[in-house]
């Protein structure tokens, strides 16, 4: 069953059109990645689902509702919350701070120090610099904490914006098996990434996207063996 229902989305920048007509679902339980080149239009859908950017034309329904022009803000008490591109962390509070606005949507105590706990097993680090100011944390640390922010509000949906942008390859494999588990766990993600083979090394499915405009989809396994993929994007 869709849990995110994508059609005929088009967003313009004036005159230019970076997102052409694209459609494409998410069903409950599944990792979803987008992979493309820079500039094909990735982080503008991920904009354009979040009502950060307006929508030119098209529709995006959400667990059953059409959320097409709704606020941003109302988004995240529907179950949707998003690691945006660059983490955008809330820079000089703390840690544990920035978590509890992860929360901002809830009121139960004692859900909330189990949603607390449950980052910090996560990613311990978390809770070791827990009072830390979060504009002092690594860039791997600051995208754990980025995760966790947007967890904290247990999402039926989570979509992660070029998680491992920046990051050393040990944060990376981090950052993903951190994403699988979620999965796992059950929270379905939507997915946009630059590192293709990563993305497609834990997706149930994807789409190719090429200058605006969605090029090729399938299961992660096909696309990895697809020669055209293997040229464009993963160096084969």
């Amino acid at each position: 069953m869709a849990l995110l229902e994508v059609k005929n989305l088009e967003v313009h920048y004036g005159l230019i059109k970076a997102v052409k007509g694209v459609s494409f679902e998410v069903n409950k339980g599944e990792v979803v990645s987008l992979i493309g080149a820079n500039g094909a239009g990735k982080t503008t859908i991920m904009h354009a689902l979040n009502c950060i950017i307006p929508k030119f034309s098209g529709s995006v329904v959400f667990d059953g509702k059409d959320i097409t022009n709704m606020p941003a803000h109302k988004l995240v008490s529907l179950g949707m919350a998003q690691v945006p591109e660059g983490r955008r962390i809330f820079q000089e509070l703390t840690v544990l701070e920035n978590l509890q606005l992860g929360y901002f949507t809830k009121k139960d105590k004692a859900e909330y120090q189990a949603k607390l706990e449950e980052m910090y097993s996560y990613f311990p680090i978390l809770k070791e610099r827990s009072k830390q100011v979060a504009g002092t944390l690594s860039g791997g640390e600051q995208q754990m904490l980025a995760m966790s922010r947007a967890l904290m509000s247990s999402p039926s949906l989570l979509l992660l914006d070029e998680p491992s942008m920046g990051l050393s390859p040990l944060y990376v494999n981090t950052i993903f098996d951190m994403i699988k588990k979620v999965n796992e766990q059950g929270t379905t993600v939507l997915l946009v990434e630059q590192n293709a083979k990563k993305a497609l090394s834990i997706a149930h499915r994807a789409y190719v996207l090429d200058l605006g405009t969605m090029t090729k989809t399938g299961t992660g396994i096909e696309l990895l063996s697809d020669d055209a993929v293997k040229k464009a994007y993963l160096g084969g």
